[in-house]
């Protein structure tokens, strides 16, 4: 607790240990948000169009082509890409199952918004920020939740 006059932390080392877990979780989420989001539009786009080419990704994400260069880049040394000249961008099995992760991440999100009666378009937005921070024991929950409604 901080006191309005001394402004000191009287937090127990514990409590300030769990404190730092939690804002690194938070931290970590947010790097693996970026990866997530490419890998399930690259998905989308082969899906799609049979093809995911550096300039639709970024079209779709409103980046420059350098900024999804560099990305492509940090995926495909990271194994859930790959990259071929004038062919576009492939994902790897390692690649396919974090598309997949995400995408059943974001739909029970999106599912449950809807449950408590937000409207599709706004659930569909705000699951695509809630995904990436979502604990598999709350998806659990979600899903039980989902259930039994």
């Amino acid at each position: 607790m901080t006191t309005p006059a001394s402004g000191s932390s009287r937090l127990s080392a514990t409590e300030i240990e769990a404190h730092a877990e939690v804002f690194e979780k938070t931290r970590q989420a947010r790097r693996t948000e970026l990866v997530e989001d490419y890998v399930e539009l690259i998905a989308d786009l082969i899906e799609d169009t049979g093809e995911a080419r550096q300039t639709e990704i970024a079209k779709r994400l409103g980046v420059s082509q350098p900024t999804v260069a560099k990305m492509l880049r940090r995926l495909a040394e990271d194994g859930l890409v790959l990259q071929r000249p004038y062919r576009g961008v492939f994902l790897t099995d390692e690649g396919h199952r974090l598309a997949a992760a995400s995408r059943r991440r974001h739909e029970i999100v999106e599912a449950v918004l809807q449950r408590l009666g937000v409207d599709p378009d706004t659930a569909r937005r705000d699951a695509e920020g809630i995904e990436h921070h979502v604990s598999e024991e709350t998806l659990k929950a979600f899903e039980r939740f989902l259930q039994n409604g």
